[in-house]
């Protein structure tokens, strides 16, 4: 079984750190690690509305059209 590393090294072994942990001018700073856990197969990100959602939003959105539509008509005969 193996222990696992210490992600941040000790800054008093590091090369190329100042007193404090600084960078000096000019030198590359240690390099940090990625921030994707990069775990499986790269998918694209789907687009768009699914159709489910599309199709009950034009439902919802037809009967209040009809209502309203409805409505007028019952004003307009009174």
């Amino acid at each position: 079984m193996t222990v696992p590393s210490n992600p941040d090294p000790d800054p008093r072994s590091t090369t190329g750190l100042e007193a404090g942990g600084s960078v000096p001018p000019g030198e590359t700073p240690p390099a940090e690690s990625g921030t994707s856990t990069g775990v499986g197969p790269h998918r694209r990100p789907t687009r768009g509305w699914a159709a489910g959602p599309l199709v009950i939003l034009f439902v919802v959105v037809l009967f209040v059209a009809l209502f309203f539509a409805v409505y007028g008509i019952v004003l307009a005969t009174r």
